[in-house]
């Protein structure tokens, strides 16, 4: 093992310990779910074709509610991704003539067309009259509080938070930070949603958005709550009104919750949401030591290894496309799957930049599985994310160092 990583494995230890404590505590919490909806073997049976009567489906959804401390859930292999779900949530919940507000500056690029400020304009939020606005971040790294405090007044009926810092050098959204957003929302128009994109972000902190004010939440069962295992899916969690509008949008009017065939997916999800934590504790494990390392050989790498974490997602600036591409395919080269391909940076459905795309994972598009991507375009920045176990990031990094001549 190269010198590097060994020694940047000696700094980070301290760091390593208060992740096994956070992993501690949401595997008890994980537990206490299970417990509480007696869930036994019946619970893993199917159903089939409109899928009434699902006792297992009916216990994932009470499962996930109770994990997330929150009133309903709606957990399906039916949501196609984490963009799909929060889709879902937000038109679900929002109406011709409404208006809802980005408080962390523009979003995720898949949900621009979502929302309609890029794209089919007709297909989207805008398109069916939802009204939209942004609040820019400051020196496009903070949110600005200030301006929060006037934008939100009785018009706006939802804000949309997210909370992983997407494609940009943002800081991602801490539990205080968040709650410090909700706060002032709330203090301003009591009956506004605060909607939460939690991807990324499960089980990374002790709370979990909906324990300190928010409305609803969504997320892909193929990052973190899905433990790895987890084939497809996603899942919205929060107050039962919110949520049972957003399942109206995901079946139909007079279905809601209530139909769809889980097609022998629900022992899945029950084993990957128990394995979850532990999951995402090394992920986080990795990131950190990933952190340190770029951080030694001279490379501005975010969040820095002993800042606090709130998301898997690890950021290091190549400022040239040369390098991004050799870490790329170092990675794809020390992946389980798919290790003979290099990557190549394309165009990807719902992005307007090129991208590469590293990461032979188990599962297509898993980014709880060890993965990195990053747009082609400055500061030319590989966004790293997930990892099975603690192991692989290390001999991927061990890949990624040989790769850079280090």
């Amino acid at each position: 093992m190269n010198k590097i990583i060994e020694q940047a494995e000696q700094k980070v230890q301290e760091q390593f310990k208060h992740v096994d404590k956070i992993k501690e505590y949401n595997q008890e919490k994980v537990l206490n779910a299970f417990r509480k909806n007696k869930i036994g073997l019946e619970h893993f049976s199917t159903v089939s074709g409109y899928g009434h009567d699902d006792m297992g489906r009916e216990a994932l959804d009470k499962t996930f509610a109770d994990v997330f401390k929150t009133e309903a859930a709606i957990v399906r292999n039916h949501f196609v991704s984490g963009t799909h779900a929060i889709a879902c949530a937000l038109f679900g919940n929002l109406r011709h003539g409404e208006k809802l507000v980005s408080v962390v500056g523009t979003p995720y690029d898949t949900m621009e067309e979502v929302i309609g400020t890029r794209g089919n304009y007709r297909a989207s939020l805008m398109g069916h009259g939802v009204l939209y606005e942004e609040i820019p971040l400051v020196n496009n790294l903070y949110v600005d509080f200030d301006k929060l405090e006037k934008i939100i007044d009785k018009s706006v009926n939802m804000v949309t938070i997210q909370r992983s810092r997407g494609y940009s050098i943002r800081k991602s959204l801490d539990i205080e930070t968040t709650k410090k957003i909700i706060d002032i929302v709330k203090s301003k128009n009591q009956n506004c949603i605060c909607f939460i994109d939690n991807c990324y972000c499960e089980f990374v902190e002790e709370k979990e958005p909906l324990e300190i004010g928010a409305d609803i939440i969504a997320g892909s069962l193929i990052k973190n709550p899905g433990g790895g295992i987890v084939e497809t899916g996603g899942y919205i969690a929060g107050k039962k009104e919110y949520v049972e509008q957003a399942a109206y949008r995901l079946t139909a009017p007079g279905i809601g919750t209530e139909g769809g065939a889980m097609l022998n997916q629900t022992r899945l999800i029950f084993q990957g949401l128990f394995m979850a934590p532990s999951i995402v504790a090394d992920a986080i494990k990795g990131a950190i030591l990933a952190s340190q390392v770029f951080e030694d050989i001279g490379f501005i790498s975010t969040p820095k290894p002993y800042e606090k974490r709130t998301d898997l997602i690890q950021t290091i600036e190549f400022g040239k496309p040369e390098p991004l591409l050799a870490f790329c395919k170092a990675l794809q080269h020390n992946s389980p799957i798919e290790s003979y391909l290099t990557p190549v940076p394309d165009e990807v459905p719902g992005y307007e930049d090129k991208l590469i795309m590293a990461g032979g994972s188990f599962i297509e598009g898993s980014t709880i599985e060890l993965s990195a991507d990053g747009p082609l375009r400055e500061p030319y920045a590989a966004y790293m994310q997930g990892g099975l176990n603690y192991a692989h990031v290390k001999i991927a990094l061990n890949g990624v160092l040989s790769e850079l001549g280090l």
